[in-house]
């Protein structure tokens, strides 16, 4: 009977080691799965904060450097427009202080002088209206554009279908600045690598955001190579897009024109 007992309390010990044991076992791989599904997800965040990072650092990289060709450009605008013209406007100046002049070789240098001062204040007013257009500052967004279109029209370069469904707050002038700038970089793409001849522009309001539709009748391009082919501008343009703190959506295809998404 006892021998019975022992033997019987043995296989209790024995099912009841081996539990223990197994759970145990079990804790051990939970314990590991858990430990290495976190140090997984926690990697994948890493690489996730690294590749925002190194986004933001491309952004912020193409953001400088267009704003170093903005000063180049200018820098090279003042120099060949406005600089060699006054420097001319001294010359002639100094010929006016020669002695025994004729009154037409007077009258000839005078006229040289007013034909190159109301030149270079033609180009010096066209320089300021770049860096900020006078309307666009004074009377908002829809005015800015809408003057940009008549340019455009007036050009004859392109044939700008436009609307506007929506009321700007004219408050936001930094805002609206940007969105300016997005549109006129968007025009230049159509333009100079597009070789399109139509767009179409049409703001509406959707879900609390405004919402820009763009496109154009242009060559368009592969858009999944899209990654490769961005240039300065089109980093520039994702650049005031997280400044709006809004989104865009780029489609295109070869010989298909292009269609811009942009909201803000």
């Amino acid at each position: 009977m006892d021998a019975e007992f022992l033997s019987e309390t043995n296989k209790t010990g024995l099912i009841l080691i081996t539990g223990i044991f197994f759970m145990f076992f079990m804790g051990m791989i939970l314990l590991l799965f858990f430990y290495f599904s976190k140090k997984k997800i926690i990697q994948k965040e890493l690489e996730k904060k690294n590749l925002e990072l190194e986004y933001q650092r491309d952004l912020l990289q193409a953001t400088i450097e267009v704003q170093e060709e903005e000063r180049k450009r200018i820098a090279q605008d003042l120099h060949d427009d406005i600089s060699s013209k006054l420097n001319i406007v001294s010359l002639n100046s100094h010929m006016l202080t020669t002695p025994d002049l004729t009154s037409d070789e007077v009258s000839e240098i005078t006229g040289t002088i007013i034909n190159l001062v109301n030149k270079a204040l033609d180009n010096s007013r066209r320089i300021a209206h770049n860096l900020l257009p006078p309307v666009l500052d004074k009377f908002g967004l829809a005015a800015g554009l809408e003057e940009l279109y008549f340019e455009l029209k007036s050009s004859k370069s392109l044939v700008v279908s436009h609307e506007n469904n929506v009321t700007f707050n004219d408050a936001d002038k930094d805002r609206h600045l940007h969105v300016f700038r997005i549109i006129q970089e968007l025009i230049n793409n159509s333009l100079r690598h597009g070789k399109a001849t139509v767009v179409s522009i049409v703001f509406d309001e959707k879900d609390g955001k405004i919402v820009c539709k763009y496109s154009d009748n242009g060559i368009g391009f592969d858009a999944e190579n899209l990654k490769s082919q961005k240039g300065l501008g089109m980093k520039n343009i994702e650049s005031r897009i997280i400044f709006l703190n809004g989104s865009i959506a780029i489609k295109s295809a070869i010989n298909k024109g292009t269609n811009v998404v942009f909201n803000f």
